[in-house]
């Protein structure tokens, strides 16, 4: 199974932590522009404060001309440029100052204020330069406006939050690729131990988990894994051993027991009553053959062993030859079995296996479907995987026994009277699991279908 790395636990919670870190940043870095923000504010305030503090002093120790002469200083002192001051009478006509005139969008009652004023900017172009500037009322009506031009505070501060919020980016970047780059190197290590234990369970019990050395959680997982696998490993080789030993034990008794009563039943002593009872017995004796001959078979894929020799294998083609060699038997029972072969269905797998899949599903509607009724074995392409359908018009298999009768020695009821052993679909759900096939039994409406979708070759 491919794992896609961006759906994987640890990209969820390395993101999970790159946003958490993200917004702690966001926080730190929004604080820290906010209180540089009121800081400046603060400080522009208090020079405006201090300002118009001394120029209220001075009119209050000499009056208008006194305050009229400080203006006149200070709008010529070298240190104080970017300063507004204007003094205007009841009618806001101008009495002193830098400013040509009382500015339109302020309103005389405010305390504190914001406007703006044109200057001349590079190539002569004018350009509006913002000033923050408190207001303060002088007896018999005159209005005191003492001001900064905050240009360079502004500048400063749209600076910063630019600054501010590509460091909120960069960070949010950074969490993002760093959860991308720690989920693609944990998916790395996953990926191999999902591939391995994949062969692991398709029979390749040779196989062990990779041990880098760094002593980290996965090191230790797959030093679990590993002594779990050797543990199976001899106890299957084990297994193994004692039942393909008592299978081969069993085989030559079994035939030569078959062999005695055929001498039996050909001896001229042998009368009619003996004789039936010596074909009873013939009968059960295949039986028992049959069934010892499917659970080897069904050993055989479970160990995997079939897949060592896997090659391409044309479905459409082998679906074709097994049609063409149960045709006389279909036709017998008065059944009609049909082949469509789509090109290009290609699987890679052991021929044999595949074939004996072929021939049991054949076999069982063989069995099941009445006369008069129809097999269809079909080949196609469905996406990226190539599928193998047999259908029939029989009775079918009802939904909530569709997975208990892939079980060995399961047969449904109404069946006992069939001859089966109750193994030929297990014997399918175990080549299906080895070549690492989706095996379905869904409704045919009438009937059952049985698919096998295979990996392409």
């Amino acid at each position: 199974m491919k794992i896609n790395p961006l759906r994987t636990s640890a990209f969820r919670f390395a993101l999970g932590y790159g946003l958490i870190f993200t917004l702690g940043v966001s926080a730190l870095l929004g604080s820290i522009y906010l209180l540089t923000k009121t800081i400046l504010s603060d400080e522009i305030d208090a020079v405006i404060s201090a300002e118009l503090e001394g120029l209220v002093d001075e009119y209050h120790h000499g009056g208008l001309s006194a305050l009229g002469d400080e203006l006149a200083w200070r709008i010529g002192s070298w240190n104080r440029t970017g300063a507004v001051y204007l003094l205007v009478d009841r009618n806001l006509t101008k009495e002193g100052g830098n400013l040509t005139t009382w500015p339109p969008t302020v309103n005389p009652r405010d305390r504190w204020t914001e406007f703006s004023l044109e200057a001349r900017g590079t190539n002569d172009r004018p350009v509006l330069d913002p000033v923050r500037a408190s207001i303060y009322p002088l007896p018999d009506g005159y209005l005191l406006l003492v001001g900064i031009d905050v240009t360079q505070q502004r500048r400063f501060i749209a600076t910063f939050r630019t600054a501010t919020l590509w460091g909120i980016v960069a960070t949010a970047l950074v969490g993002v690729l760093a959860g991308s780059w720690l989920s693609r190197r944990l998916t790395r290590r996953v990926q191999q131990a999902a591939e391995t234990c994949d062969a692991i369970v398709g029979g390749d019990l040779s196989r062990r988990l990779p041990v880098k050395g760094s002593r980290d959680e996965f090191d230790a997982l797959a030093q679990a894994v590993n002594s779990m696998v050797d543990r199976i490993a001899e106890k299957t080789q084990v297994l193994r051993a004692s039942f393909d030993s008592a299978a081969h034990d069993l085989r030559a008794p079994l035939y030569r027991l078959r062999g005695r009563l055929e001498d039996a039943a050909r001896s001229p002593a042998a009368d009619e009553v003996l004789r039936d009872g010596i074909d009873a017995s013939l009968q059960e004796l295949d039986h028992v053959q049959r069934t010892l001959s499917t659970l080897l078979q069904i050993a055989q894929a479970e160990s995997a062993i079939s897949v060592a020799n896997s090659a391409p294998v044309d479905l459409g083609e082998l679906a074709s030859d097994m049609a063409e060699l149960y045709e006389p038997a279909a036709r017998d029972k008065q059944l009609a079995l049909t082949v469509e072969a789509e090109p290009g269905c290609d699987v890679r797998g052991n021929r044999q296996l595949l074939a004996q899949v072929l021939a049991n599903l054949i076999e069982n509607a063989l069995k099941y479907v009445p006369a008069g009724g129809r097999i269809h074995v079909r080949t196609e392409r469905v996406g990226p995987r190539s599928r193998l359908t047999v259908a029939d018009d029989g009775p079918g298999i009802p939904e909530g026994e569709r997975q208990h009768v892939l079980e060995p020695f399961v047969r449904l009821p109404g069946a006992e009277t069939t001859a089966g052993t109750g193994l030929g679909l297990s014997l399918v759900a175990a080549i299906a699991r080895l070549h690492h096939a989706e095996l379905k039994l869904a409704d045919n409406q009438p009937g059952l279908k049985v698919m096998l979708d295979f990996k392409s070759a």
